[in-house]
C-alpha cells in the first residue's frame, strides 16, 4: 500500500533532479560564453601579439583574396549587406515577435523582444567602453562605420539566429530540424568570415560577438527556463526549442496540443 504513494514522489524527485542539472548546465554555458567574451576582451586591450598576429595575417591574406577576385567580394557584401545584415535579421525577429503576440504567446514573444534589445544595447555599450580602431588596410574592398570590438553583425546573428531557431523548432518536423540548426550554424559562421573577409573587422571582433551574443542568448534562455519551472511546465530540451506547446491551440497551456500544426 506505501509503494504507490511513493512512486509518484520518486519520479518527480528524479524530475526535479534532472531539471535542476540541466538548468546548471544552462547556467554552465552563459557562464562559459562570458568569461570567453572576457578572455578575448582582455586580450584585445592588453594587445596580446599572438592575437595581434593572428588578426593581421588573417585580415592581410584575405584582403588580398578580395581584391584578386572582384565576383567573389560582391557576393560576399551581397550577403553581408543585405541577407545577413543586421536592419534584416532584426527586422525576422521583430516580425516572429509580433507572430507570437498574434498566437499568444506572451511570455516567449517577450523573451524574443528582450533577447534582441539586450544583444543590441550590450554590444553598442561594449563597442563605446572598447573603442578599438577598424582594420586599416592599403586597398580595402569595404568600408564600415564605428568602432570595431565586438563586431555587431556578429553578435545580432547569433542572437538573432539563436532567437528564430530556439522559437520555430517546435513547428518543424523532426526529420528537418538538423537542416535548421545546419542553416543557422552556417549563417552565423558565415556572416563573421564575410566582416574579416571584407577587411572591416578584425577576426577577434568576430569571435568577440560570437561569444557575447552566446553569453546574453544563454542568460535570457535561462530566465525563461525558470519561467516555466515556476509554472509547472517543466523543463524543455534544445532540441525541442523552448516552448514546445507553440505547436498546440494553446501555447502557454501546461502541455502541448497532441494535434497542433507544424510549418513544414
Amino acid at each position: 500500500m506505501s509503494a504507490r504513494p511513493a512512486a509518484p514522489a520518486l519520479r518527480r524527485r528524479d524530475a526535479d533532479r534532472r531539471f535542476g542539472i540541466r538548468l546548471f548546465g544552462s547556467a554552465a554555458a552563459a557562464a562559459v560564453a562570458a568569461v570567453l567574451f572576457g578572455l578575448v576582451l582582455v586580450l584585445v586591450e592588453s594587445g596580446w601579439h599572438p592575437l595581434r598576429r593572428l588578426d593581421a595575417g588573417a585580415a592581410r591574406w584575405l584582403n588580398r583574396t578580395a581584391l584578386d577576385h572582384p565576383a567573389w567580394t560582391g557576393t560576399l557584401r551581397f550577403f553581408s549587406d543585405v541577407v545577413w545584415d543586421p536592419v534584416t535579421l532584426r527586422a525576422a525577429v521583430a516580425v516572429l515577435t509580433l507572430w507570437l503576440v498574434y498566437r499568444r504567446a506572451w511570455r516567449l514573444a517577450a523573451w524574443s523582444a528582450v533577447t534582441a534589445v539586450a544583444g543590441g544595447l550590450i554590444g553598442l555599450l561594449a563597442k563605446t567602453v572598447v573603442e578599438r580602431a577598424r582594420p586599416a588596410l592599403p586597398d580595402p574592398v569595404a568600408h564600415a562605420p564605428g568602432f570595431s570590438f565586438p563586431s555587431g553583425h556578429a553578435m545580432t546573428a547569433t542572437t538573432s539566429f539563436a532567437i528564430l531557431l530556439l522559437v520555430l523548432l517546435p513547428l518543424v518536423r523532426r526529420g528537418l530540424r538538423p537542416l535548421l540548426w545546419a542553416v543557422a550554424i552556417v549563417s552565423v559562421l558565415g556572416v563573421g568570415f564575410t566582416r574579416v573577409a571584407l577587411g572591416v573587422h578584425w577576426f577577434s571582433d568576430v569571435a568577440g560577438g560570437w561569444t557575447l551574443g552566446l553569453a546574453v542568448v544563454a542568460l535570457t534562455g535561462w530566465s525563461f527556463e525558470a519561467w516555466r519551472a515556476d509554472a509547472g511546465l517543466g523543463h524543455a530540451d534544445v532540441a525541442e526549442g523552448l516552448e514546445p506547446e507553440l505547436s498546440g491551440d494553446d501555447p502557454e497551456a501546461t502541455g502541448p496540443n497532441p494535434r497542433g500544426e507544424r510549418l513544414f
